[in-house]
């Protein structure tokens, strides 16, 4: 029946998605069910079917959503899986907390611009401008803005609609995009390109890791983190360049290399501490250390828009150099969150 293990290797093809430790207990039943579904009963219509068929596409798509549900597991996944999946979704959302804050700066500077609150001082020469209008500047403050509705959905747990609203919001950035790069209005394109790879769209696909199997998020201290991290980081800038000391700021990528340099040291304590990680802990180190890895990633993409400037080049290399050393103290601890007992898996669901 040569046919029919045709099929069969086909289909075990497209289970080597799913990884090693789930294969190893339900391989053999998923391919004996998808097989099973092909059969009609006429030996000659089977006998073709088993030759000549593949798997569908739905079968394909359903092993692929299996595959990233258990990859970036939930709570009854082996604990290097459920430790990958919750440094990816902490990761996710400090992205997002990112996006959000942000949002939250450009409200308060249109709002200072356009006079909007009496109880505002005057506004700084430095902030000074006419007001950009037409539909483009208009659309994009919309998305930068729409980002805080999917950090607060994100949280709550309504996962689907963060996910939709966060594919639009970047759908719109890359027409923008597109738009001023063929216009040459892109003053740094590698910079503001490896920020939309890094920042817009490689969040939004890993928020495939907030699943129907994992845990919720800890509502309340993501809440708080919003206007904790807008005071902390956003106001600041904002007062800098009212002061008109912008050139005491990094760009963006370094500003985020030394954002999560002091994530990393503000942790360390803690990772140092515990040279046995209980179940449970050690993920805000690797998600760390996964911030770290698109932080440096920026930064060194973004080295190619200042090649001109060998000043700037020594700046991004201290940068990248404090982030390394930064990093290095939670690595550990993050390579241990990764080892423990594994949890019996789960029964498949694929789809």
């Amino acid at each position: 029946m040569s046919g029919d293990l045709d099929l069969e290797q086909r289909y075990r093809r497209v289970l080597r998605l799913l990884p090693g430790y789930y294969r190893d207990k339900w391989e053999e039943d998923m391919v004996a069910a998808f097989l099973d579904s092909w059969l009609t009963g006429d030996p000659d219509e089977d006998s073709v079917t088993m030759e000549y068929d593949r798997p569908t596409r739905q079968e394909i798509a359903s092993v692929v959503a299996l595959a990233a549900r258990l990859y970036l597991g939930g709570a009854a996944t082996p604990r290097r899986y459920f430790a990958w999946g919750q440094a990816v979704r902490l990761a996710v959302l400090a992205v997002v907390l990112v996006h959000a804050t942000q949002g939250l700066a450009l409200l308060t500077l249109l709002t200072w611009r356009r006079h909007l609150a009496g109880w505002f001082p005057a506004l700084p020469a430095s902030l000074a401008g006419p007001v950009p209008g037409g539909a483009w500047p208009t659309v994009m403050n919309a998305v930068d803005c729409v980002w805080i509705v999917i950090f607060v959905a994100l949280v709550l747990g309504h996962h689907r609609m963060a996910r939709v609203v966060a594919a639009l919001a970047i759908a719109v950035d890359l027409v923008f995009l597109l738009q001023a790069q063929l216009a040459g209005l892109l003053l740094r394109p590698l910079g503001t390109w490896s920020s939309w790879f890094l920042l817009d769209l490689a969040p939004v696909l890993a928020m495939a890791a907030f699943h129907r199997d994992a845990p919720p998020a800890a509502r309340r201290p993501w809440l708080l983190a919003l206007p904790g991290y807008y005071l902390l980081v956003p106001v600041p800038v904002l007062v800098i360049q009212a002061t008109g000391n912008q050139a005491w700021l990094p760009d963006s990528a370094g500003l985020g290399c030394l954002v999560v340099s002091l994530a990393c040291l503000a942790h360390a304590p803690r990772a140092l501490s515990r040279p046995r990680q209980a179940a449970g802990s050690g993920t805000w180190s690797l998600a760390l250390t996964l911030l770290a890895a698109v932080a440096g990633a920026w930064r060194i993409v973004s080295l190619g828009s200042y090649l001109h400037d060998p000043h700037l080049i020594n700046v991004s290399l201290a940068e990248l150099l404090i982030l390394l050393a930064a990093v290095a103290m939670v690595i550990p601890d993050a390579a241990r969150a990764q080892t423990a007992a594994p949890a019996p898996p789960p029964h498949p669901h694929p789809g």
